[in-house]
């Protein structure tokens, strides 16, 4: 059984460890660099609301975790941010109730009714999740990729019941 909670810094460690390398964190975020620390999940959640851990009932260990910003009251929207599983947990479930753990606090304590993400057009994985989840592709920004040239970020989003 999985349950979601506030996270906590000594899940920090933890959550460091679930990208295992520099282009898996460059898909949780760009601002990131490899080997992610405490510190820069830290100074990212400055701007950022609701951090969420997905765990197991019975253990305490982080499985996933994501986070939501840039609320915008009158559109009633967010993003989605920060997306990350622990590595022996993808495709089992977790990152389908992290999800739905997020769009449901997004719509129950924020009154959001669009959730979009970014997602980057070499994470073929996710962007087959999302779209099974609903979510459809509404644009589009050409990032750096490192010093290997550009990809693009994939705007998308989906209305919340």
């Amino acid at each position: 059984m999985l349950t979601y909670r506030r996270l906590e810094a000594e899940d920090l460690n933890t959550i460091c460890t679930f990208p295992r390398d520099e282009e898996e964190l460059y898909c949780v975020s760009p601002k990131f660099s490899y080997p992610l620390t405490p510190e820069q999940i830290m100074k990212v959640l400055e701007g950022r609301f609701n951090p969420t851990v997905i765990v197991a009932e019975d253990r305490r260990q982080p499985l996933a975790y994501a986070n939501l910003y840039d609320k915008d009251e009158e559109q009633h929207t967010c993003w989605l941010g920060n997306v990350v599983v622990r590595p022996g947990y993808r495709g089992s479930g977790v990152a389908s109730f992290l999800l739905e753990s997020m769009m449901q606090q997004a719509s129950n304590e924020h009154d959001i009714q669009t959730l979009k993400l970014y997602c980057h057009n070499i994470n073929t994985r996710a962007l087959l999740f999302y779209c099974k989840h609903g979510f459809t592709p509404c644009g589009s920004k050409v990032m750096t990729y490192f010093n290997r040239g550009k990809i693009v970020g994939i705007e998308m989003f989906k209305k919340l019941d």
